[in-house]
């Protein structure tokens, strides 16, 4: 269990949190690039811890996030106008730039200069990968960003998908830390191949690893005679787990409040472009990033499937696609934020337990005046090759090591 206070301070993000202000002190994602695909395109509403916000993309193709209510009077840059190179509000036409300076208050006499003294809220953007990521802390603190391996390989080698999940951030997060449901969750009742592995072995043994970057989680299933299956994903700070899917993919869990967060699967092939459909998740994402099977259809579980086809009941658009829902279902209905002082953890649990602790001393450790973690500012040292994630049979007894010498 998690003592009340504890899951208090994790689980609570809004700008006077302690957590809150510890995860603006990172990038993290705010949309999609295909939310604002082209230059001057509509603005679009973005909720991002707790905060409401717009982004737009100007007519030279520079990406803007604004505070979403107009200094002026409050009116929302949402109905804004996308237009030479500033979005312009409809109530009495004061012009923003991406970078929050007011470039124009027609309603004004001609000679004021009055939008010189003033600086509309706004927050530095990065886009990468299809994904517009956002920093919202001290602008003098503003980090780099992290030259992961993803950042690394061209656009056309990754593939990305975003949905809304109607619960609080941890729950979500948690779920990417626990290797164990693979084997019941996700099951397939005649499952082949790796399914039928997990199958077999549903208790594996567990190693964490403290690095700079966060935590690495290891997992080891018997595979076999004298073999052994290891499984590497990493927690990186502050809300991204590093997991191998059909490629390596980084699932992003950016509170949208502490209610709702958005899920981002972000997919990367080192050595080559990833394949056309390669995003197969889209395949049940609709309107607003909301899934199909959501809460207010059962998730459409089928209880005759569930008799003979998975283990939830809940099929229809491809194992990988579903994935998707399980884990939504799994996570969303323990409730919109859930009482972690009701749970009774097991061995199972031990990289939730691991990942948990590292917030909480991560957190309480900024209170208390310190740095966080994975703040990176030299140059010189943005070098993260160390950050991975893996899966492959070894002979059992084995050093795992012995495998990814890369993984220091």
């Amino acid at each position: 269990m998690l003592a009340t206070e504890h899951n208090e301070l994790l689980t609570r993000t809004g700008p006077d949190t302690p957590m809150g202000r510890l995860i603006r002190r990172y990038w993290i994602p705010a949309l999609l690039s295909e939310e604002i695909p082209e230059p001057d395109s509509p603005p679009v509403q973005v909720r991002l811890l707790g905060e409401e916000l717009v982004a737009f993309r100007d007519s030279q193709g520079r990406v803007g996030l604004l505070q979403e209510h107009c200094s002026h009077r409050g009116t929302s840059l949402f109905y804004g106008r996308n237009e030479d190179c500033g979005l312009r509000c409809i109530y009495h036409g004061w012009k923003y730039d991406v970078e929050g300076n007011v470039l124009e208050t027609p309603a004004e006499p001609v000679e004021s200069d009055f939008r010189k003294k003033m600086r509309h809220g706004n927050y530095p953007a990065r886009e990468l990968a299809g994904v517009i990521f956002a920093y919202l802390g001290p602008k003098e603190k503003e980090p780099l960003f992290p030259a992961y391996a993803w950042t690394q390989v061209p656009r056309s080698h990754t593939y990305v998908t975003k949905s809304l999940l109607e619960c609080n951030y941890l729950q979500g997060l948690e779920g990417e830390c626990d290797s164990s449901h693979l084997s019941i969750l996700h099951r397939e009742l005649k499952g082949e191949g790796l399914q039928a592995l997990f199958a077999a072995d549903a208790a594996p043994v567990y190693e964490v690893e403290e690095k700079d970057f966060g935590l690495r989680l290891l997992a080891f299933r018997n595979a076999g005679p004298d073999q052994t299956y290891v499984r590497v994903s990493s927690f990186v700070m502050p809300v991204a787990c590093w997991v191998p899917a059909l490629n390596k993919e980084i699932h992003f869990y950016a509170p949208a409040d502490d209610t709702h967060s958005w899920r981002y699967d972000l997919g990367f092939i080192p050595d080559r472009p990833a394949p056309e459909g390669a995003a197969v998740r889209k395949q049940t994402i609709g309107s607003g990033y909301r899934r199909s099977r959501n809460p207010d259809n059962l998730y459409r579980v089928d209880r005759e499937a569930q008799k003979k086809i998975n283990f939830t009941g809940i099929t229809g658009e491809g194992i990988e696609a579903n994935f998707l829902n399980h884990d939504a279902c799994a996570t969303e209905s323990m409730g919109p934020i859930y009482n972690r002082a009701q749970e009774h953890l097991g061995v199972s649990d031990k990289g939730v337990i691991a990942m948990r602790r590292f917030l909480i001393e991560a957190v309480q450790a900024f209170q208390s005046g310190r740095e966080p973690p994975h703040i990176v500012t030299d140059p010189a040292s943005n070098v993260f090759s160390h950050v991975d994630t893996l899966t492959k049979i070894i002979p059992s007894g084995e050093n795992w090591r012995n495998h990814f010498k890369h993984l220091t």
